[in-house]
């Protein structure tokens, strides 16, 4: 029995009907950006493994210092004591975050880091005598699939069945030049209310909604409102974190900063799971007290596990190299190139990018998960090139080592895409 058959007998893959879909593709090895089916058979990763492995797959430079560490500590609960590796990556982290950002909270992956953010905002209100139970959220927003993360989420293909269980959101759209005053005076009807905890965001660019994108200085006037009325605000950064937007943060595009920050994925370089929620003194302080019911009480068995750290530490690292920041700059004159090849295509509705993430819409129709989108994953596997579109929305958010020729093999494939549909 073959891999594929054996899958098949206890395992349930994530967003999968699987009676539809029952086969999956063994992966037995990985290298730079690419895979490696049972059969030898080699794929371009082009969306780094939902945005995990950006410094490529197996790098040498993180794999090398998680066997060291291996050898000295590989795991210890992290209530009531730390370790080296903990400290340096707080350390590290404070070099590149925003400089508002003071204080490290570490849980197990991005809805967590989402969850987190909230009981922060919660309780930060509860410490400070207020009773303020409403959180605010972007329209068409991905959080995560935690409950907590899901009420935020306005996508309901993920969040139907349990919409009557969530925590109370209030819901505002996107703003665009065309609607932005609309938005911050609904915005502002919520506010007035005085029972908003926080205004939950990704910033400049919401992934899971087809790498839908928007203005800085649009989100800079909703963050400026909500901080007016003593709201905690919050960038979930678990996608666009860590270079991706061309900056280590989406947020360093924007002029008024957020309280809170989430990060995940491309945190490790894709090695492990890991989430970080960070925040500012201010919000810090509001958990500083003699009275114990004021701390913070949530923990994770693995947080800050010591080899997660350690990858996490040598990702950082790589990121700020000479190396890695010139690849970030020529992957985005790249697609500019490819964007003036294609952009005019009778097939092409649109297209947009920021930094590293480029993503384009086809004229035509399409269902999320429908047949017409299984056919141009299976067109990409085929050529060679791993890439998941989001209905008739195409993105490429390829690893930062990513080579000229394997761009190159990425966009072949996507023309050879618009010349056939």
């Amino acid at each position: 029995m073959n891999l594929q058959e054996r899958d098949k007998k206890h395992l349930w893959h994530p967003l999968t009907q699987h009676k539809l879909h029952p086969n999956h593709l063994p992966i037995v090895r990985a290298k730079g950006c690419s895979l490696f089916d049972e059969n030898g058979k080699e794929y371009i990763d082009g969306i780094a493994s939902w945005y995990t492995c950006m410094y490529g797959h197996c790098n040498e430079a993180i794999t090398s210092k998680v066997k060291s560490q291996l050898d000295q500590l590989d795991h210890v609960i992290f209530s009531g004591f730390t370790h080296k590796p903990a400290i340096e990556l707080s350390e590290a982290l404070m070099q590149i975050l925003p400089k508002n950002q003071q204080k490290i909270f570490f849980s197990d992956n991005g809805s967590t880091s989402v969850d987190v953010a909230i009981k922060m905002a919660l309780q930060y209100h509860f410490n400070k005598g207020e009773k303020r139970g409403k959180t605010i959220a972007l329209e068409g927003g991905f959080h995560g699939d935690t409950f907590g993360a899901m009420s935020v989420s306005g996508l309901s293909i993920y969040n139907g069945p349990f919409e009557e269980f969530f925590i109370d959101v209030a819901r505002i759209p996107v703003p665009t030049t065309e609607n932005v005053e609309a938005v911050k005076q609904q915005f502002e009807q919520l506010l007035k209310t005085g029972n908003v905890a926080a205004f939950i965001f990704e910033p400049l660019v919401q992934g899971a909604s087809a790498m839908s994108m928007y203005d800085a200085n649009l989100l800079d006037e909703l963050i400026v409102k909500a901080h007016s009325y003593g709201v905690v605000t919050i960038a979930d950064e678990v996608m666009t974190g860590f270079g991706k937007t061309g900056k280590n943060f989406a947020s360093d595009y924007l002029q008024h900063k957020p309280d809170i920050m989430c990060l995940s994925k491309s945190l490790t370089g894709g090695i492990a799971p890991m989430a970080l929620t960070t925040c500012s003194q201010k919000i810090y302080d509001a958990f500083y007290d003699d009275e114990i019911g004021k701390g913070f009480f949530h923990g994770h068995t693995y947080s800050a596990n010591p080899l997660t750290c350690t990858a996490a530490l040598a990702s950082i690292e790589l990121l700020q190299t000479e190396e890695i920041q010139k690849n970030i700059k020529r992957i985005k004159a790249s697609h500019q190139d490819f964007n003036e090849r294609i952009k005019n295509h009778p097939k092409v509705a649109s297209t947009r990018q920021l930094g590293v993430i480029f993503a384009l819409d086809l004229n035509v129709k399409m269902e999320r998960y429908g047949n017409l989108r299984d056919k141009l994953f299976n067109h990409f596997m085929e050529n060679g090139v791993f890439l998941r579109p989001l209905g008739n929305t195409i993105y490429i958010l390829a690893p930062f080592v990513i080579t000229n020729d394997e761009l190159e093999k990425i966009y072949r494939s996507i023309e050879g895409v618009l010349n056939t549909l």
